[in-house]
């Protein structure tokens, strides 16, 4: 469909299946849609859970920045019916809960949804237009299978349904691998009433104290693949536009995903742009319970780190590149916030306008969600509303011989503001975490220095002077102002000071 506003920003993803950087044109731009691969709701999240959950928010709202909020639609599902959920509520009634197994199952599902959603809007995530769970979609799971059955894609045995992979000639397409190669490095559940090793399966029976539905091939419960096609399809059509997840649900789920969805809906493409996340690592090494590293995204909250430090870190590394956690970038990330979230209380900045948009940022979010440089502009868009800050407070105390900022605080300030916001930062409602920081006046220090300067300037026009000597307090006082995290700008035009994210005021009353 042609786009009704032909001006709009060009916005590029690199699509894992086509292994390139590539315009995004979506079916129609009046209705972009995206889906996203969810938790499995048996424990809280992880750290590497919350990577994905941050990527596509920020994809979120990127689109509905350029295509506007009614025009965009994002689903990310709940997978609540799985081994792993049966096996901790399982657990739980050996340890005595009462209740029924089924009942337990319930209560697990309920309570880690529940907390998966406080711990991503802890951490700025906007919650997607529909979160569907698969238990509410069992219905169109089997009608998907049938079909998939009566055109010989899929078979039954024993209680069980299975995918034949080799039906589909594609398969291996988006992972760039064959089936062969696939079967040689793969591990695979050899059974004896599969075809073929590489079969994977669409339903599977059920005990009687299990969850389970009933269906043609006795009761049972859906394999985890066929979810996500059917809710997809439920919700968007045998076609969307973009289709998400880490890199580790490539294969086999994404894999798995694409031939049974495109055997059942030949007339669709399915996912026009496929895009995965690499994954995560904490202090350079991978995130293990057996190496101590390992912790949860309440873990850190409870540990006093804001959940918009956690944020900043994750958007510190483009989305495509392995992620390092370390307790040094939490450490330079809240100084940054602190910094950003002191300049913007000093401003007055009441409200966001996303029309107010830093062009540069939002063109760094087009161009594959490359979120670092984004962050570096916002940086830059702090210190020149800091030193707007200071050149006004200066003037408005009478010294005129400080110039005035070519953009006043208020635009800067709605500038940062509005730009942060559309990488989910420095959202009022992550705030709770910040401590007012005063503003430090350093009028004094900036007139001690034009007057040091001025000396220094006139002790080197005697004659014999020793230039070095004439400077030297004056570099001894720049110096110091450097060492209490303050950037000293020196030019005709006069003396600027502008505090920077390590301003400590206790080195500063030590001058």
């Amino acid at each position: 469909m042609a786009d009704p506003n032909p001006d709009r920003l060009e916005i590029r993803l690199t699509n894992t299946r086509n292994r390139a950087k590539e315009v995004f044109v979506p079916i129609d731009p009046e209705n972009v849609r995206m889906y996203v691969c969810g938790p499995t709701v048996y424990d809280r999240a992880h750290l590497g859970n919350a990577r994905p959950v941050l990527v596509f928010d920020v994809l979120y709202r990127l689109l509905r920045h350029v295509y506007g909020a009614d025009h965009v639609t994002y689903v990310r599902n709940f997978t609540d019916v799985d081994d792993k959920i049966n096996a901790t509520a399982l657990a739980r009634k050996e340890a005595g809960a009462d209740g029924t197994l089924e009942d337990l199952i319930r209560e697990r599902t309920e309570e880690t949804i529940s907390w998966y959603l406080k711990d991503m809007g802890e951490l700025g995530a906007l919650e997607p237009d529909r979160m569907p769970r698969a238990t509410e979609y069992i219905a169109p799971m089997v009608a998907m299978i049938e079909g998939l059955i009566e055109s010989g894609h899929a078979y039954a045995a024993e209680g069980h349904v299975l995918f034949r992979v080799r039906s589909y000639e594609a398969y291996g397409k988006l992972s760039g691998r064959s089936v062969d190669d696939m079967m040689a490095g793969a591990r695979v559940e050899v059974a004896p009433y599969k075809e073929d090793p590489m079969d994977f399966v669409l339903w599977k029976p059920s005990s009687d104290e299990l969850p389970g539905w009933d269906s043609p091939w006795g009761r049972g419960r859906p394999g985890w693949h066929i979810e996500c096609s059917a809710m997809s399809y439920e919700l968007f059509g045998s076609s969307f536009d973009i289709h998400g997840g880490g890199n580790d649900l490539m294969f086999p789920h994404h894999e798995n995903e694409i031939a049974q969805s495109c055997c059942a809906h030949p007339e669709g493409d399915f996912a026009k742009v496929w895009m995965h996340n690499e994954m995560l690592q904490v202090e350079g090494r991978k995130m293990s319970k057996s190496l101590g590293n390992f912790f949860t995204v309440r873990d850190l909250l409870d540990q006093g780190v804001p959940g918009e430090v956690i944020r900043f870190v994750m958007l510190s590394t483009h989305y495509r590149k392995p992620m390092d956690w370390t307790a040094e970038k939490a450490r330079e990330a809240k100084r940054k916030l602190a910094y950003w979230r002191a300049l913007l209380k000093e401003a007055g900045v009441e409200g966001v306008d996303s029309t107010a948009a830093d062009l540069g940022v939002v063109s760094d979010l087009a161009e594959d969600l490359n979120t670092k440089p984004a962050l570096d502009k916002l940086g830059s868009i702090a210190d020149y509303l800091k030193s707007a800050l200071v050149s006004e407070k200066q003037r408005s105390s009478g010294d005129l011989n400080v110039p005035e900022s070519s953009e006043n605080s208020a635009e800067l300030a709605k500038r940062l503001k509005s730009s942060a916001n559309l990488l989910g930062l420095l959202q009022d409602e992550l705030a709770d975490w910040f401590e007012d920081q005063v503003f430090f006046d350093l009028s004094d220090f900036s007139s001690k220095l034009v007057n040091l300067r001025a000396e220094a300037l006139a002790k080197v026009q005697e004659p014999g002077a020793d230039k070095k000597e004439c400077f030297r307090e004056l570099d001894r006082f720049k110096s110091a102002l450097l060492n209490a995290g303050v950037e000293v700008r020196m030019s005709k035009a006069g003396v600027e000071l502008v505090p920077g994210p390590d301003f400590d005021p206790a080195k500063l009353e030590q001058v």
